[in-house]
């Protein structure tokens, strides 16, 4: 034998002697994904699974249900005594005759009453597959910095205080038992400087800096320090949950966080590997493009595209206008609002991630329930123009444009018969319309006889989202679909066509 072919056998049979075999698997795993955008270029990209998902339910849950009052930012606002919202509510005023001093009764102090004594993962789980989602994103630490999960690095967290339970380990189990992704969601970069201090309130107090974090500049960058302990509460969730889905708010885009990106990027990403699972990550991007497009999904707040984008993205909205956590005088929007705003989405390469708020006891409230139930119910009978498809060669038609953006949803108008929205899956394409006809003739102009967009003839119209027969017809106004039948009580109304 070649002598070279021996001294490399001989190699091999030391390798193997030093290192065990899950220390090599460690080892390749660390290796694989650099800190740099194009190592982790070279290696990877969105996962079918998500692609194909098209939907997820968002939580936000912690002791902000306990005030049930203004919105989720509750305990930011407690401390800021001339914010007042547009409805005119003032949290300081409130907190001030409701609870008295902030001295004396400060954030810190609605944590024991955050019991969630009816919490039962199994009942939640069970609730969003009925929905018809396919992962679930539980807040795992938002701007408060309560974690809602068992924390290694802070005592402020749900095993040791309020509901005394692993709630975000909870919930994995159940959404994972009942064939769902299963995701985590940070808004702790917010933290820093999150709690308005002065020395007549609790949060000023030595004791709660834990909790409150120190005083720092407005528009200041983070500290080392901050940066470290957002590193291991961040890789803490990782480790610990092997989330599928990883989100980010706002506060990582921030001026100082970039020292963290391809890091926290390549971290997650080598685990996914390490996991043997495809994973997620999502980020609003809203600062200078912190993290390259074609690595993450990117996620809009309350907003969505106008058109098509060429990579895959993610809206986040929620049940209710005016709160992402639970309050009691949420304004509710309708189920048939979110399936037209689901429909749009699909059809431009995204998907939904719809946020509920449980309430402090731990249950979901009635009208949360009602709206993904009725969701599901959709689902269940046109899921086969959502889920799995791709975007066609023009995501629709219509008068009712929407606008582009975060926190645009405000402007939107509601759909009207004339707005289609095309999605396609197996050489077949799915035209999905956002309201019933009055005259109960359904015309799809894009479809026309001789169309510049698609000229093959069709074949076969299938009407999915009922009964009723149909007559159609392709003209040179478009495809004319008549219906014999009354107006159905669904949102929107799926043609399957073949050409």
């Amino acid at each position: 034998m070649n002598s070279k072919y021996v001294f490399f056998a001989m190699f091999l049979l030391i390798f193997a002697q030093v290192f065990s075999q899950d220390e090599i698997s460690v080892l390749e795993a660390k290796d694989t994904y650099q800190a740099n955008w194009e190592s982790i270029r070279s290696q990877y990209k969105i996962p079918d699974w998500f692609r194909d998902a098209k939907f997820g339910i968002f939580i936000h849950w912690g002791p902000y249900a306990v005030p049930a009052k203004g919105d989720e930012k509750y305990p930011k606002y407690m401390y800021y005594k001339d914010h007042v919202k547009n409805d005119g509510f003032n949290n300081y005023e409130y907190h001030q005759k409701t609870y008295g001093n902030h001295k004396e009764f400060g954030y810190k102090d609605f944590i024991p009453m955050f019991k969630a004594e009816k919490f039962n993962a199994k009942k939640w789980a069970k609730l969003f597959k009925k929905s018809g989602a396919r992962y679930v994103v539980p807040v795992a630490e938002h701007h408060d910095a309560f974690a809602m999960y068992n924390s290694k690095f802070t005592r402020w967290n749900s095993v040791n205080m309020g509901p005394k339970r692993d709630v975000l380990g909870e919930l994995a189990i159940a959404v994972r038992k009942k064939g769902m992704k299963f995701g985590a969601s940070s808004h702790l970069a917010n933290w820093r400087n999150y709690y308005w201090k002065k020395t007549e309130y609790d949060n000023s107090n030595p004791e709660y800096v834990d909790l409150y974090w120190k005083s720092v500049k407005n528009k200041s960058k983070p500290s080392q320090e901050f940066l470290d302990l957002w590193w291991n509460r961040t890789t803490d969730i990782i480790d610990q949950y092997q989330p599928d889905v990883l989100w980010f708010d706002f506060g990582l885009d921030k001026p100082g966080f970039e020292s963290v990106h391809p890091k926290i990027l390549s971290y997650y990403y080598g685990k996914g590997e390490e996991w043997n699972k495809d994973v997620v990550f999502q980020n609003k991007n809203m600062r200078n493009k912190s993290f390259p497009e074609d690595l993450i999904v990117l996620d809009i707040e309350r907003g969505r595209m106008d058109t098509i984008f060429k990579y895959p993205w993610q809206t986040d909205t929620s049940v209710g206008y005016k709160s992402w956590g639970y309050i009691d005088h949420e304004d509710y929007k309708t189920s048939n609002y979110l399936i037209d705003e689901l429909i749009d989405i699909v059809s431009k390469n995204g998907c939904l991630l719809l946020n509920i708020g449980p309430k402090a006891n731990g249950t979901i409230p009635d009208e949360s329930q009602r709206i993904l139930t009725e969701i599901g119910a959709w689902l269940k009978v046109n899921g086969e123009a959502i889920y799995d498809t791709r975007p066609w060669k023009i995501y629709g038609e219509g008068p009712t444009q929407v606008s582009k953006g975060h926190h645009s949803e405000k402007k939107n108008k509601i759909s009207t018969s004339q707005d289609v929205r095309f999605t396609q899956k197996n050489n077949v394409l799915y035209a999905t319309v956002l309201d019933w006809p009055d005259n109960n003739v359904f015309t799809i102009k894009t479809l026309s006889k001789g169309s510049t967009i698609e000229n093959k003839a069709i074949k076969a119209v299938e009407f999915i989202s009922g009964k009723h027969k149909i007559n159609w017809s392709q003209t040179s106004e478009g495809l004319v679909i008549k219906t014999k039948g009354k107006r159905l009580s669904e949102a929107a109304y799926v043609f399957k066509i073949e050409f």
